[in-house]
């Protein structure tokens, strides 16, 4: 039993332009309450903004988040998957590229996020289905 990616992605993902300011990008984070955003250009994702980009490249480095913009620190190329791949490929594709969060993007456009949390929730699931599988057949 294999889970697709699109099975668990979240869907509504939260986008923002490059041209967008770091205060901007951080009132949607905590408005939506979310740990990273999508960035767009016309349409089309090209990069990737996370808590740890503004803590590292804007705290850290005291830059003015009223000035600085969202395509200057964001993480870029954006590496994304697909959403008929499955957990386990997915697994492979962040641990190797050392990423925690993976946008899905299908026909060029954004289609839903994956991130580690998702993956393990989905793992314990798998388990659980397993464990609740080899029970009845035992019984």
């Amino acid at each position: 039993m294999s889970l697709r990616i699109e099975e668990i992605m979240t869907k509504n993902v939260v986008t923002l332009g490059g041209k967008a300011t770091i205060r901007e990008a951080v009132a949607i984070m905590d408005e939506h309450g979310i740990g990273c955003l999508v960035v767009i250009q016309d349409e089309s994702p090209i990069g990737i903004i996370t808590e740890r980009d503004i803590l590292k490249r804007v705290l850290l480095e005291a830059k003015d988040p009223s000035t600085m913009k969202v395509f200057q620190i964001m993480s870029a190329p954006l590496f994304f998957g697909d959403p008929e791949m499955n957990v386990q490929d997915a697994v492979k594709l962040m641990t190797g590229k050392k990423i925690k969060k993976l946008p899905i993007i299908e026909n060029g456009c954004l289609v839903g996020m994956i991130t580690l949390t998702d993956l393990a929730r989905s793992i314990a699931y798998l388990e659980h289905l397993f464990s609740k599988m080899h029970n009845n057949v035992i019984e």
